[in-house]
């Protein structure tokens, strides 16, 4: 039975790792939602070099139409030809580039597809799939012809709960809400990208990391990205986390927003915290 034990770079949980699992038994999407920075989107990268599959990502934004996923017919392009006389235009065949989706379902091997921030697009946009995610086929339109799905995809689903999204949708999938790791946890992760780091180095600074985390009233808390950054510039320049008149040196890494910034030199005061 295909399913996954742990993966190389990405530290999963037993509750993560369960999920996954079950999605991959039950063959329906996974939806992974959680506060930026929390390995939503790489979870779908470690699945893939896991289970020794192609990744194929579809990234969706505002104005993403759920059948941008499935094909374009490029209409401009066989305008071109019928004017410039290149090709046969009356094959329409021609014309079709799948999407994502369409990629992932017309693939020879299983794959794994990513549909990454679905809650950026429109509300209907998770209804608009629903058909193709539970049938795992869609309709060409221009030629009447269906694309199903040759091996069924391991669909990963991210969003950080910006909006809502249909109860349709969601009974469709699997739901794991990854939380954000803490002290314990992240000094896994953190060993995985600086094997080598002084033990006692990176206890001072996840010290000083949640110890910004736990300041009131931040807009954006900072993520695990923002602290591999972190130590990356500290490691780099020589720095300690915490300076000795109680600053923290290059504060701008972490943080991301004017307000937030304002919030954190009031309780780390000192002339070093930004570079």
């Amino acid at each position: 039975m295909l399913r996954i034990e742990q993966t190389d770079g990405y530290i999963l949980s037993d509750e993560l790792r369960d999920a996954v699992n079950a999605a991959i038994v039950l063959e329906r999407p996974i939806l992974v939602k959680g506060e930026p920075g929390t390995g939503k989107t790489q979870l779908a990268v470690a699945i893939a070099e896991a289970l020794d599959m192609p990744l194929l990502r579809w990234q969706v934004k505002s104005t993403t139409r759920a059948k941008d996923g499935l094909y374009v017919y490029d209409t401009v392009k066989r305008l071109n030809d019928a004017r410039f006389g290149d090709g046969d235009v009356s094959d329409i065949r021609r014309y079709i580039r799948l999407g994502p989706l369409g990629e992932a379902f017309s693939a020879e091997e299983r794959v794994v597809l990513l549909i990454d921030e679905i809650d950026k697009a429109e509300l209907e946009f998770p209804n608009d799939l629903l058909h193709e995610l539970d049938q795992m086929d869609f309709l060409i339109d221009e030629t009447g012809e269906t694309v199903r799905a040759k091996q069924r995809p391991i669909v990963v689903i991210t969003s950080n709960a910006e909006k809502e999204l249909p109860e349709a949708f969601l009974r469709r999938c699997l739901f794991h809400f990854i939380e954000f790791p803490g002290p314990e946890l992240m000094q896994d992760i953190v060993r995985v990208h600086y094997p080598d780091l002084d033990q006692q180095l990176l206890e001072q600074i996840l010290d000083a990391f949640f110890g910004v985390r736990r300041v009131v009233g931040l807009r954006k808390p900072p993520s695990t990205s923002e602290l591999l950054d972190w130590i990356r510039v500290l490691l780099a320049h020589g720095w300690q986390p915490v300076a000795e008149d109680g600053s923290l040196p290059f504060l701008g890494v972490l943080l991301k927003k004017p307000e937030d910034l304002k919030r954190v030199l009031s309780r780390f005061s000192g002339e070093r915290t930004l570079i």
